[in-house]
């Protein structure tokens, strides 16, 4: 029977009270085990009000005691992991290890957060004049929201809140209506880590409740990880509301190899990178450079036996390597784009298409599937798939295949395999994108720097996480400050100079 899925507001799980909802699936079943609510504006309203009465007395509590807090927190998150990567799994479809990877990888952000005390240190300049002195300090910016999607449900939830609640704001987070449980569990241990009610709310919903929270005059601050066309709408709606916005988008990340590379290694890490997650990562490595026919043809021998020999089944299943697509919905577009990679003349050398599990037929699963001689004009180049089809496009020399990844519409995630450092040296600082790799397929940054990328992958001017995210949730304020000696100097019209 299928679970009706609350949201959490004031602290307390809250019905939804809209009328409207939305199936969430199994996906490796195909299944309906759950109803999620899809909050209207006066939901969102709502919590929206119990963020803004929760928010002077957060906003005043000592950044120790924050820390204190997210430390607790963290304690919970490890006693939890179980319970929290089987949500992912049930809802999500990913393995269960690597449903324990994206909650390891949130918890690191968490970690960064407990450093509040430090984080949120000002500057001071004495005598900047004649006993005048300067000091600035960052202060919170109030009730700010996150709009998360639905590849990493406790990932990148937590790119998000723990910074934001470290610089002392209120968060309300509107997860994908896809899987929405994980997000319910994060609130709950918060809650039991010793977080005021109203502090951390969970708002369930599509478009409405989206577009609620960019028009609320409560809220301060928007993060948004999605696709372009909506990172695009997010930003723009948020600047038109006066919002402070930071909007990831979508990505095409090519991953360069030179003849000179590990070949095994190369393999090996391209098929981590493309089919781990079922390609559903923004960070999946999508588009396979090899310089030279001959480099092509020696990763290709080695690439398409081991596409080929995928283990695909059910997350739950310990031996799988892939697991199903997140909706039948999605499956049908991934499909959609291996039918548009066939009219476009691409070689289909592994055809994931006919891939059947017995016993999940209802499931949405999909197999494995990789393109050789693909050619930057194609729409499965040009467009971000968002499944396990991994692209090989053929390049001549070194600056052709630069040249690929530069003119390319998205500037999120590259990497290039070598063993010449000439080489990895001149791809890190020419090349067009936000984040790089040397002989690493996923170059996803550690929590204590900042995640990004350039082009069409980034709305705003902030990274998340990292000092970054410090950065992108506090608001500068310089204080000038002089006082009373009993020497008058009179008015003075000009203005000051601190001579």
């Amino acid at each position: 029977m299928a679970t009706d899925i609350p949201h959490f507001i004031g602290g307390q799980r809250v019905p939804g009270r809209s009328g409207r909802t939305a199936p969430v699936y199994n996906p490796a079943t195909g299944e309906v085990t759950g109803q999620v609510p899809l909050a209207s504006a006066g939901e969102v309203a709502e919590a929206a009000a119990a963020a803004r009465a929760a928010f002077p007395g957060w906003a005043g509590t000592a950044p120790l005691r924050r820390a204190r807090i997210l430390n607790r927190f963290l304690a919970l998150l490890e006693r939890d992991a179980g319970r929290i990567a089987a949500s992912i799994t049930a809802e999500h479809g990913k393995v269960l290890s690597d449903a324990h990877g994206e909650l390891t990888r949130g918890m690191e952000v968490v970690e960064f957060a407990t450093g509040a005390p430090n984080l949120l240190k000002g500057e001071i300049t004495e005598n900047v004049g004649t006993r005048v002195d300067s000091h600035a300090l960052r202060q919170p910016l109030g009730v700010v929201a996150g709009i998360t999607p639905f590849n990493f449900p406790a990932m990148v939830p937590m790119w998000m809140f723990p910074v934001a609640l470290a610089c002392g704001n209120c968060f309300i987070l509107k997860p994908s209506e896809r899987d929405p449980s994980a997000s319910l569990i994060l609130a709950e241990l918060l809650q039991e880590a010793g977080l005021p009610d109203g502090v951390f709310q969970v708002v369930h919903g599509d478009k409405g409740a989206v577009d609620a929270i960019l028009e609320s005059p409560d809220i301060a601050a928007v993060s948004f990880v999605g696709s372009t066309p909506i990172a695009r709408y997010v930003y723009q709606t948020a600047a038109q509301h006066g919002k402070r916005c930071q909007a990831l988008g979508g990505a095409k990340n090519h991953m360069i190899v030179m003849p000179d590379a590990d070949m095994d290694q190369a393999v090996d890490a391209l098929m981590g990178a493309a089919y781990g997650s079922a390609g559903e990562r923004c960070m999946a490595i999508s588009v396979a450079v090899p310089v030279g026919e001959r480099t092509a043809d020696a990763m290709m021998e080695r690439l398409a036996p081991r596409v080929r020999a995928l283990k695909i089944g059910p997350g739950t299943d310990p031996d799988a390597e892939m697991g199903p697509l997140v909706t039948r919905q999605h499956l049908d577009r991934v499909r959609g784009y291996i039918d548009a990679g066939e009219r476009e003349g691409a070689q289909l050398v592994v055809d994931g298409r006919g891939f059947r599990m017995q016993g999940y037929e209802d499931g949405f699963f999909i197999g494995g599937t990789l393109f050789d001689r693909v050619t930057p004009g194609m729409a499965i180049h040009k467009d971000e798939i968002f499944g396990p089809v991994l692209l090989v496009a053929r390049a001549q020399s070194y600056d052709e295949a630069a040249r690929m990844v530069n003119e390319h519409e998205f500037g999120n995630g590259t990497s290039i395999f070598t063993r010449d450092g000439d080489a990895a040296r001149e791809f890190a600082h020419q090349i067009q994108v936000g984040m790089v790799g040397i002989n690493v397929p996923i170059p996803v940054p550690m929590a204590f720097h900042s995640f990004g990328g350039w082009k069409a992958s980034l709305f705003g001017d902030h990274h998340m996480h990292g000092p970054e995210g410090v950065r992108f949730y506090t608001k500068l304020k310089t204080i000038t400050s002089r006082w009373p000696t009993g020497i008058r100097a009179g008015a003075e019209f000009v203005m000051p100079t601190m001579s």
